[in-house]
């Protein structure tokens, strides 16, 4: 049997620890002293606290690892457990890599001393013949599941010149999951209706508008702007906002080169 001082050191786990796994139930001591109240392990549990102390270095909860250990010989139930915790880990890999991309530019638009003012025009979009798609996609970033769905079309697209790529949001507010968009791409010609692209002339349109230079974390100080600039000049929104991508990943992988349109349907 060893003192609680050496399974300590034996176990590299500290003595206040060790009390914390007794009193949540994950590693009672064998013995206790009824006198002196002191704790005692036996040998084969620093295998148990191995098992403890590499389940914690996974990222597991002290509420979990109780769990886990009840299963730790059903090889079946104990791989469920560390997959589920792969694919969180993953998930959290995505969402942390991501906000290191919104890091770096912003400590890069501060490096060139880019100040985000937007200049807000008025203007007419003209009538336009375009294939457009509706549909419900499940987040803000899956648009690009609407833009896929024009490859259904048979013979190619010719792109009109200017041929305006625009993605409309229909929603009346912010949606977490399940996003009604329509998205367009201005064409020349005539074409047949696929089961999803739709071709139609599409009417004029006055919008109050913005360009933004830069990758899409700008977007929000944009809106912002070109909303403040509607109230402040005597218009009012008509219709829902769009984007209108006059350069996008299609065209570049850089998001230093990206030029987006906001356009907001005014009267």
């Amino acid at each position: 049997m060893l003192k609680i001082g050496d399974f300590s050191k034996l176990s590299r786990v500290s003595i206040r620890m060790l009390r914390h796994y007794d009193d949540i139930g994950l590693l009672k001591p064998a013995e206790i002293d009824d006198f002196t109240g002191y704790r005692y392990y036996r040998e084969d549990q620093l295998f148990i606290v191995a098992r403890i102390t590499a389940l914690k270095d996974m990222g597991f909860a002290l509420a979990d690892i109780v769990r886990i250990l009840e299963i730790y010989d059903d090889n079946e139930k104990l791989d469920s457990f560390l997959t589920a915790r792969q694919q969180e880990l993953t998930e959290q890999e995505l969402e942390t890599k991501q906000k290191l991309m919104l890091l770096d530019s912003a400590r890069k638009r501060l490096r060139k001393e880019q100040k985000m003012n937007f200049d807000v025009t008025v203007k007419t979009i003209p009538e336009r013949y375009a294939a457009t798609v509706h549909m419900i996609v499940p987040h803000y970033q899956d648009e690009g599941m609407a833009w896929g769905m024009m490859s259904e079309c048979k013979e190619p697209l010719i792109p009109a010149d200017p041929c305006l790529a625009v993605a409309e949001f229909l929603d009346d507010e912010y949606k977490e999951e399940n996003v009604e968009i329509v998205v367009s791409m201005t064409v020349k010609g005539t074409y047949q209706d696929t089961e999803h692209v739709k071709f139609k002339t599409l009417p004029a349109v006055k919008v109050a508008s913005c360009i933004i230079k830069g990758a899409y974390e700008q977007m929000g100080d944009a809106c912002a702007t070109v909303v403040s600039w509607i109230k402040e000049n005597g218009y009012k929104m008509n219709g829902p906002m769009f984007n209108i991508y006059h350069v996008s990943p299609a065209q570049t992988p850089n998001p230093d080169e990206y030029v987006t349109e906001v356009c907001f349907p005014v009267e």
